[in-house]
């Protein structure tokens, strides 16, 4: 797209506003309101942002040591939209915006943006003629809100996976969604409430690997601001209460031919109908899954959905249309013919979790990893040894990333250590909170 077609589509709309937005090491979406009619200046200019915006954490401290605070001297980076991730936006008023990524002011890619670590990544398959395809199979929770009252589940209701209906859905906010997105590009499969209350479940079609990156980190702030904007807050942190699940970010990775678009993991005479380059592919997801939990799942949150009986990953384990396995191969096979990395949680950055999974894959590749058996049968109830876990704590993901040079080669070592640096700051904080949990245990007796 360029700079004449974009104008045309702001006057056809009746723009008036540009967002342009990145993504930080969180994934959150910043931005800035530009007026539209600045659209040529502001191409030209770039948008100044300090550099500090990657070593902010949510509670709105500066951690130490990521390499973008004083260390820099506080100075500022550019972010410069790519005019292929125009669009307008449904639920703001004469609003388009454009995705940007972040430059330092020498004009070299900033190495912690993590859309531009991405396409590193996605840089090293094209050199291979690969073009890496993927799907994002997302969860959330949704809980109504009122003033001085803790959020409540939007549907409290037992027993109401698969349903649609007012009952579950009285505000029609999954209609909502639907045409909001489909509006927005994103070819939805299909939405449903999930397993627990006041949770929900997206599915949408495939695409090439930053496309897709784009369309979730976009698909998770629009959700958030429809919430907002409908009184309701919508998360899709890990597990947001105790007496509920958790909510996963299952990854369909899949390789097909850069010029005739064929899927390259499909083989009907290869084992398990698999082409070797899909067995070695996923061969790195099994052999890198410890070295890049951090980035799969960021928080101290996520590592509660980890347990046995849950449907997400306990054991590393791979398996055919397997639900208990840390990757699973599903059935399908011609163009359906993917890997399902399940171990995400739906808090993590999408351009971190896609660069780190295809990073380990085409390791995999290279190195001609064989990934093993498949295992069968529920593997939550193996004999203890049999398998080794996958992480159960945040603070063991973080050490295993701090040594991996694996990751920091395939990354890059600016983006692990700003990662490394803001992620422990969180962790300390998180070390030294008082929880209500600890209290209620121990207060009356101790």
């Amino acid at each position: 797209m360029d700079v004449k077609e974009i104008q045309e589509k702001i006057k056809a709309a009746d723009i008036d506003s540009l967002r342009i937005d990145f993504t930080d090491l969180h994934g959150v979406c910043r931005s800035k309101l530009v007026p539209a009619r600045r659209l040529e200046a502001m191409l030209e200019e770039g948008l100044h942002h300090a550099q500090a915006t990657y070593a902010l954490d949510l509670s709105n401290n500066v951690a130490m040591g990521t390499g973008c605070g004083d260390e820099v001297e506080w100075r500022d980076m550019i972010i410069r939209p790519d005019l292929n991730t125009f669009a307008v936006l449904p639920h703001m008023e004469k609003t388009a915006r454009l995705i940007g990524n972040s430059y330092r002011e020498d004009g070299s890619p900033h190495p912690v943006d993590p859309r531009n670590v991405l396409i590193n990544v996605i840089k090293r398959y094209e050199e291979k003629g690969l073009r890496p395809v993927s799907a994002s199979e997302l969860e959330f929770f949704m809980f109504t809100q009122s003033e001085g009252c803790e959020p409540e589940y939007y549907n409290p209701g037992l027993s109401c996976v698969y349903q649609v209906n007012p009952i579950i859905d009285r505000q029609g906010i999954l209609r909502l969604l639907q045409n909001t997105f489909l509006e927005l590009g994103l070819e939805i499969i299909y939405l449903n409430s999930e397993f627990f209350p006041g949770q929900f479940e997206v599915n949408w079609k495939y695409d090439h690997a930053l496309t897709m990156a784009d369309q979730t980190f976009t698909f998770k702030y629009v959700c958030k601001e429809i919430a907002a904007m409908n009184d309701l807050l919508l998360t899709f942190m890990g597990c947001p209460r105790t007496e509920g699940g958790g909510s996963g970010y299952h990854v369909h990775l899949s390789l097909s031919d850069a010029d005739s678009r064929k899927n390259l993991f499909d083989d009907p005479n290869g084992k398990e109908g698999m082409s070797e380059l899909m067995r070695h592919f996923l061969g790195g997801q099994m052999a890198h899954a410890k070295e890049m939990a951090a980035f799969l799942a960021p928080t101290v949150n996520s590592y509660k959905r980890y347990v046995p009986d849950s449907f997400a990953p306990f054991y590393l384990g791979w398996g055919r249309d397997n639900r208990t396995v840390y990757c699973r191969v599903p059935d399908e096979r011609g163009p359906a013919t993917r890997v399902e990395n399940r171990l995400p949680c739906a808090a993590a950055n999408p351009y971190l979790v896609m660069a780190s999974l295809f990073a380990a894959g085409l390791d995999g590749i290279e190195n001609k990893i064989d990934p093993g058996e498949p295992s069968t049968g529920d593997i939550y109830g193996a004999e203890p040894g049999t398998f080794d876990t996958v992480t159960l704590y945040f603070r063991d993901a973080l050490k295993d990333l701090e040594q991996s040079s694996f990751m920091r080669e395939a990354l890059g070592p600016e983006v692990v250590q700003a990662f490394i640096a803001l992620k422990s700051h969180e962790l300390d904080r998180y070390r030294t909170f008082v929880s209500d949990w600890e209290f209620n245990e121990y207060s009356y007796h101790l």
